[in-house]
């Protein structure tokens, strides 16, 4: 069983800066990727960032040179740097994570989200 805990969003004028972080937390599993999503106001949620545990790296389009994904060295806890934040960029966002429980069974596992809010 994995716990996800999301922090880090607030309020921002465009062009700011956020950090956010997910911490994992449980016992008997091993995260092999994590990623952070985003569903802004009506609109479907999206993949933002990926992060594998081999530390391959995905980003969307819209994201590309602004955001940073990153993992600790224990894999457990992954950051979302965000640059030169837009309006567009105000959603809430979603930790999540895919982890071996048990050593055998794959889950997949979100946070609660912390809202991000770009706004002048």
């Amino acid at each position: 069983q994995v716990q996800l805990v999301e922090s880090g969003g607030g309020l921002v004028r465009p062009g700011g800066s956020l950090r956010l972080s997910c911490v994992a937390s449980g016992s008997n599993y091993s995260i092999t990727l994590m990623a952070w999503y985003r569903r802004a106001p009506g609109k479907q949620r999206e993949s933002v960032a990926v992060v594998t545990i081999g530390g391959n790296t995905n980003y969307a389009d819209s994201v590309k040179g602004r955001f940073t994904i990153s993992r600790d060295n224990a894999g457990n806890t992954v950051y979302l740097q965000m640059n030169s934040l837009k309006p567009e960029d105000t959603a809430v966002y979603y930790c999540y994570a895919r982890a071996v429980v048990d050593g055998f069974y794959e889950y997949n596992y979100w946070g609660q989200g912390t809202e991000v809010t770009i706004s002048s």
